[in-house]
């Protein structure tokens, strides 16, 4: 039934044998050597020169004004929370369609997510959503947003630039500072990826990163937090470090903080990756440009950029009839050794937050039972 499609995904993968991967790292011998040097220092774990370097150069590479490494995107993501005073009782928005992590953040904090349905062209939250949940289900009380019914206080907000397509974060962003609203960007999946030429992650406060081993740019593990504003990013720096006060030998620390903090080992790794990521966009772009010629004429439907984006193509993706055909469609794909996944499960139908708030989801439903993930890795 799939004969034709998946004898191309085969096609554009000439050199992989057995099977294709979703998305596989890619390390050369720049990757060993920097590991290696790192090992040799000795400086293996949260000291080191590898660490600040790699804070400096991702906040070139993206155009922000700071960057602090941390162990994971998860972390980075409960870090960005606590900056912003969210803690128990509160309220954050955010998408059901995501990766489980975004919404678990939230509850390391004691706050609950509100799952708010996203856009068709990003897969994104949507602002035209977001706006009609909080028109009709909260009030202003002075500078803040309060669920009527709940009396809780809706801290901040979570849009996720899903699959490395930009969200309509400048409508987002509008929509909650005009009601108080905290707006954090997860940005795991968008390292490259652009909006009007500025990068993902950094039109909000704070933006969130992830190098997990199947990211573009991946050293393992590792996270980070982007800040325009210094003072922010010191306090980001200081709170993820344990709460140390700096003293040459006195462990003095003046808050509870937390052992969110990037080893050196990684940080080497990832200084190195990152120098390749304008080679990976490029190979990526062309896998997406041989994907489109591949799906012109059916029987799926590419996942395309919207308007005025430059995504970084981290997954591919179709759109297919409906939930029966995406599950036959990815049996064949195992059957021939290509690995493709559907998209996640949304979290309202995860027991922890069946009960929390939330609007209909129409669209996420929809992508959730359509949705096929293919193979993306960038090869040199």
């Amino acid at each position: 039934m799939f004969e034709r499609v998946l004898e191309g995904i085969r096609d554009l993968f000439p050199g992989s044998a057995g099977t294709i991967p979703l998305h596989a790292p890619w390390f050369d011998t720049a990757d060993e050597e920097a590991v290696m040097a790192c090992v040799r220092s000795s400086f293996v774990s949260s000291v080191g020169e590898g660490i600040l370097a790699f804070e400096q150069e991702l906040a070139e590479y993206t155009g922000a004004g700071r960057a602090v490494a941390v162990v994971n995107g998860t972390a980075a993501l409960h870090a960005a929370l606590v900056l912003n005073g969210v803690g128990p009782g509160d309220l954050v928005i955010t998408q059901a369609f995501t990766f489980i992590a975004t919404c678990n953040a939230i509850t390391y904090t004691g706050a609950r997510p509100v799952f708010i349905d996203v856009d068709p062209d990003t897969f994104g939250l949507s602002p035209r959503a977001l706006e009609r949940w909080l028109d009709r289900e909260c009030r202003q009380e002075g500078d803040g947003c309060v669920h009527v019914r709940t009396g809780a206080r809706v801290r901040a907000c979570i849009p996720m630039h899903t699959f490395g397509h930009v969200a309509h974060i400048e409508e987002i962003i509008t929509r909650c500072r005009d009601r108080g609203i905290a707006v954090i960007e997860d940005a795991a999946e968008a390292l490259g990826s652009t909006r009007g030429g500025r990068h993902a992650g950094t039109f909000a406060p704070i933006g969130t990163l992830s190098f997990n081993g199947n990211k573009i740019v991946t050293c393992g593990g590792g996270g980070a937090l982007l800040f325009e504003d210094p003072e922010l990013a010191d306090r980001a720096k200081h709170l993820t470090t344990q709460a140390k006060v700096p003293h040459p030998w006195a462990f003095q620390h003046d808050l509870i903080g937390f052992n969110h903090r990037m080893p050196n080992l990684n940080a080497s790794l990832a200084r190195s990756q990152l120098r390749k990521l304008p080679h990976n966009l490029a190979v990526k772009r062309a896998l997406h440009d041989r994907y489109r010629e591949l799906f012109a004429d059916g029987p799926f439907r590419l996942v395309e950029a919207p308007p005025g984006t430059s995504p970084n193509h981290w997954l591919n993706a179709v759109l297919v009839r409906d939930r029966q055909e995406r599950d036959t469609f990815l049996q064949a794909c195992l059957e021939a050794g290509i690995q493709a996944r559907p998209a996640w499960e949304l979290a309202t139908d995860q027991p922890m937050y069946r009960d929390d708030l939330k609007d209909d989801l129409a669209v996420s439903r929809e992508l959730q039972d359509r949705c096929v993930n293919l193979p993306s890795s960038a090869h040199p």
